[in-house]
């Protein structure tokens, strides 16, 4: 096994860590913000495998299936848990309307992944390679932002610095709704021949 994947593997067991210490935050708040540190390392290994891979060669298969499935539990995984202990989405003066709308993006943020993944599927299936969206790109830099964020404020959310910084967070938690749908619609139109029949491409 290569040292990109390797580093992959490293994020993907990180996501249990990530687990035990967020819901450690119940004990000790100031374990939600070991928890972002945690995230914010593990989503920054993305972008070192990545490039260690291109930069030496060093592109496998398997990197290419562990990578994408890593990022999307990492991400999906600090959403849901953020919905569990919901503190920076009721702050004032969105109370438990707050929850409802973290609740609705969240919800469009896991079924955009679930269909880019069944284009994906279904383009490798066939042989053919979807070429990556930009915009998919700059999704994934708020979602990491909104999410380190929101995570950093949980121990401070009752105190003014500890609100601005959850209030940011949400704006890019919004932008990166946003940026999904967008990104999600746009990858569909891009290439909805892939789910044309061979037969009807002919």
């Amino acid at each position: 096994m290569n040292l990109p994947n390797k580093i992959t593997l490293t994020r993907i067991f990180m996501i249990p860590v990530f687990i035990v210490v967020f819901y450690l935050g119940l004990l000790s708040e100031w374990c939600f913000l070991a928890a972002a540190v945690i995230f914010v390392v593990a989503a920054s290994t993305d972008a070192l495998d990545g490039h260690i891979a291109r930069s030496r060669g060093l592109v496998t298969n398997l990197g290419k299936f562990l990578d994408p499935i890593a990022d999307k539990v990492l991400v999906s995984t600090a959403f849901i848990l953020l919905l569990t202990i919901p503190l920076p989405f009721i702050v004032p003066p969105f109370g438990q309307y707050g929850l409802v709308a973290a609740g609705v993006c969240v919800a469009l943020i896991l079924a955009r992944e679930l269909i880019v993944s069944g284009f994906r599927m279904i383009a490798a299936g066939r042989n053919l390679v979807l070429a990556a969206d930009k915009l998919g790109k700059f999704k994934t830099v708020f979602q990491d932002g909104a999410i380190a964020l929101l995570l950093a404020s949980m121990p401070f959310v009752a105190e003014v610095g500890g609100r601005v910084v959850a209030y940011i967070g949400l704006v890019l938690f919004v932008i990166c709704t946003l940026l999904t749908v967008i990104s999600g619609v746009n990858y569909i139109v891009k290439n909805k021949d892939v789910l044309k029949d061979p037969k009807e491409q002919a």
